[in-house]
């Protein structure tokens, strides 16, 4: 009689399994204790076997799928028999506890073959697991055991200027919550409503960010700021970080296939965000004169809808305050903002020289939506745009 392969419970928290990936055809031979599956769960991907040998009759969720603890994720049976119709009932059998003894085992270093079960059917549980001895170590010839295998220890690390991570072809998608982000997203969104923010800090060597600014304006194609040059930065590193471009779209992360950088421009009454459209494409002298464009007839209350609206990264620079850092709040449904801080002079241990020095620096604050991005992913995204800041000769010669 044909019998289901249900989709395990295992984990206390887990209520439904994603089928990352079948591994098993329909038609295959499968002997009880093969994996059949991996199943993402909210923490982890995870194998699936089989507690029954016979023939794969067929799936019942595909590759990709979701389907609740319990629910027929395929059927298993003899060579010839049909997989049941839906909806069509079998009777019952009792859950195997073969997935977490194996993990335990696994864990322990105990030999499944050498223990005895006492689960239905001669099946060995947990309890069993526990009992048995954990395998020794392997000895040699004269019964000592043998040494560890170590690593060889690493090279001494070399100063060496780091690389940026490489540009990222931008396309609008939209992509479906995983079991995982799903869970982030209602955890944290119960700890903190709404948009539930982190917050990371960098700080950042302006001495080149500086001298190239004085070096601009020696060009007379217009006044260059530094928060200008901030922009034409974080619109490269966004290049390379995608997943940071990117926004909370409900029941699915809508990332953007252009980096357009919203510039928070203060008012009397309040602030308006106008948005900088294609900010990877435009060069600082033109990222210059567009800011000092929409920032002067947002002040006139003369912006179109279109020119403040759709953004997918915004810059907050309250530095011309003397503000030394802060954190902003996002701008919805925009995954992260960046503050800056006013550039200072104070005293630093420089890297090449190991001397004091006074030194120019800025500090900048990420805001991130935790549904969308990761502390990780928001940590690598401000690497790229302090290590762009710190070398900034690539935003004029590209």
């Amino acid at each position: 009689m044909a019998k289901p392969i249900k989709m395990p419970k295992l984990s206390d928290e887990m209520t439904e399994g994603k089928i990352a990936e079948w591994l098993k055809k329909e038609g295959d031979e499968v002997k009880a204790g093969d994996v059949v599956a991996q199943v993402e769960t909210e923490k982890a991907t995870l194998d699936v076997e089989a507690f029954e040998g016979g023939v794969l009759l067929g799936f019942v969720v595909k590759s990709g799928e979701t389907a609740p603890v319990g629910a027929p994720i395929a059927w298993i049976g003899a060579r010839g028999e049909k997989m049941p119709a839906a909806g069509e009932k079998r009777p019952a059998r009792a859950e195997a506890k073969g997935p977490a003894a194996r993990k335990r085992a696994r864990e322990r270093g105990v030999d499944l073959e050498e223990v005895a079960g006492s689960g239905p059917r001669g099946r060995v549980v947990l309890a069993d697991v526990d009992r048995a001895p954990a395998q020794q170590p392997a000895r040699r010839a004269n019964g000592a055991p043998a040494p560890a295998v170590q690593a060889p220890a690493p090279a001494p690390a070399q100063r060496k200027r780091r690389a940026l991570p490489p540009v990222v072809e931008l396309r609008d998608e939209t992509l479906p919550l995983s079991p995982m982000r799903k869970a982030i997203a209602r955890n944290l969104a119960a700890a903190k409503p709404g948009a539930p923010h982190f917050y990371l800090e960098a700080s950042v060597d302006a001495r080149r960010l500086v001298a190239l600014r004085g070096e601009l304006e020696e060009l007379e194609r217009g006044p260059v700021s530094l928060n200008d040059l901030i922009v034409k930065a974080a619109a490269e590193a966004l290049t390379r970080h995608p997943e940071v471009n990117a926004a909370w779209g409900a029941d699915a992360i809508v990332r953007r296939g252009s980096v357009d950088v919203g510039v928070a421009v203060a008012l009397d009454d309040g602030l308006v965000t106008p948005v900088i459209r294609s900010a990877d494409a435009k060069d600082v002298f033109e990222i210059a004169a567009e800011i000092r464009d929409l920032a002067g007839r947002a002040r006139e209350k003369r912006l179109r809808p279109e020119e403040y609206q759709g953004g997918s990264f915004t810059i907050s620079n309250l530095g011309m305050f003397g503000i030394e850092a802060f954190y902003a709040v996002l701008n919805p449904p925009e995954a992260a903002i960046l503050a800056v801080g006013a550039v200072q002079k104070v005293p630093w241990v420089d890297d090449a020289s190991g001397g004091l020095v006074a030194m120019e620096r800025v500090r900048l604050g990420l805001s991130c939506d935790h549904r969308v991005v990761d502390g990780a992913t928001g940590a690598r995204f401000l690497q790229t745009l302090r290590l762009v800041l710190e070398s900034p000769v690539r935003l004029v010669v590209g």
